[in-house]
């Protein structure tokens, strides 16, 4: 392919409540990506499960592309408009594309179930495996392997939506007296803080339990500590590399949806204002973490730093992060000196190495 361009299919979008973030990672991607290397073909998946081949560049000149969907005449693309499931549309991506980029964050999209029908198709693709996708996605299971490899987590109670509803008094208790308040309830797979709640005493429990139990049949409720808010990203496959440290430091109580994606005023300090030695420890658990839950690729990792005694612990691993120009996980890689354009294109050249990687595994035993 020395004189190819190589094929990208960028995927984005999903039945997801982190849909319309996912729709500007995409945007931000279409227009830094190099065109002089890669043919790129973005493909939406509609809240409904659609999937819809776009113009190439129809995503960065609509206004309002989460309502839109625009089948190309391109022959590239023709048979992929629409396709309920996306089974003609994985079938048709086999043969027509090189590598995907998929940017679907949260369900559906970052918990392995696209990963796993990009793996049934051979299709090279950027970031987790199924199982790193569906570990780092789901909450509980994520800071129980974080535990077992020990690695340092804040103390939380996981609560399924069935015992909410027909033993509510059991799981307030235990709540109450395990964690104390302030504690956090949130859906145990879903990002961007979508459906958490800040619980300051016992009597706003219900409510929170009932909205984190509109996005999942899964819940986690972690004890609340007065700390900062940092992050470390991870760029590579088995001999990754930890960017600088960054801190958050949201306009709001809390660093929710709202201040991630709407609040002009929450703040980013890249690189944190932390001591030579907590920097050292964030970078270190950050590859812990990464290894521990066999991500490749690309992650963000997120921590607290308790405002009293400086210790650090890891709140989450996100398998595919916020990945707009002005996201965190690139914003990090940048003042590590690796600009937008380049990161997408290390992130691609991985995808090529672990496919190639996984093509040397048998898949018979005898011949």
């Amino acid at each position: 392919m020395a004189d190819e361009r190589m094929r990208v299919a960028v995927v984005y979008g999903g039945r997801s409540g982190e849909h319309e973030v996912s729709v500007e990672s995409a945007r931000s991607v279409l227009e830094a990506i190099d065109r002089s290397k890669y043919d790129v073909l973005p493909v939406r998946i509609t809240h409904e499960g659609m999937w819809a081949a776009i113009a190439p560049d129809a995503l960065l000149n609509e206004a309002d592309p989460v309502r839109w969907i625009l089948p190309s005449a391109e022959p590239l693309v023709s048979d992929l408009t629409a396709v309920q499931g996306g089974r003609r549309a994985l079938a048709s991506l086999s043969q027509q594309v090189d590598v995907v980029f998929p940017l679907v964050h949260g369900t559906y999209g970052e918990d392995g179930c696209l990963q796993g029908l990009l793996e049934l198709a051979n299709l090279p693709y950027v970031g987790a495996s199924v199982l790193a996708s569906a570990v780092g996605m789901d909450k509980i299971i994520m800071k129980s392997v974080f535990q077992a490899s020990g690695l340092p987590v804040v103390e939380y109670i996981g609560i399924l939506r069935s015992e909410w509803e027909h033993s509510p008094a059991t799981v307030t208790e235990a709540i109450a007296d395990r964690l104390g308040f302030p504690c956090f309830v949130k859906p145990s797979n879903l990002g961007s803080s979508v459906g958490i709640s800040k619980v300051r005493a016992r009597v706003e429990l219900p409510a929170a339990l009932n909205f984190a139990a509109e996005f999942s049949s899964r819940i986690i409720a972690e004890r609340g500590i007065d700390a900062r808010e940092i992050e470390c990203g991870v760029l590579g496959n088995d001999q990754a590399a930890a960017s600088v440290v960054g801190e958050v430091a949201p306009a709001r109580d809390f660093y929710d949806y709202a201040a991630k994606y709407m609040d002009t005023e929450t703040r980013f300090d890249i690189p944190a204002r932390l001591d030579e030695e907590t920097i050292r420890q964030v970078r270190d658990l950050s590859l812990r973490a990464f290894a521990a839950v066999g991500a490749s690729g690309m992650a963000r990792v997120d921590f607290f730093v308790d405002r009293d005694s400086g210790k650090v612990f890891i709140n989450e691993i996100n398998t595919i992060p916020g990945f707009t120009s002005m996201s965190v996980y690139p914003r990090l890689w940048a003042a590590s000196g690796v600009q937008y354009a380049e990161l997408i294109d290390r992130l691609i050249q991985l995808a090529i190495e672990r496919h190639a990687d996984m093509a040397r595994n048998r898949t018979r035993y005898a011949d």
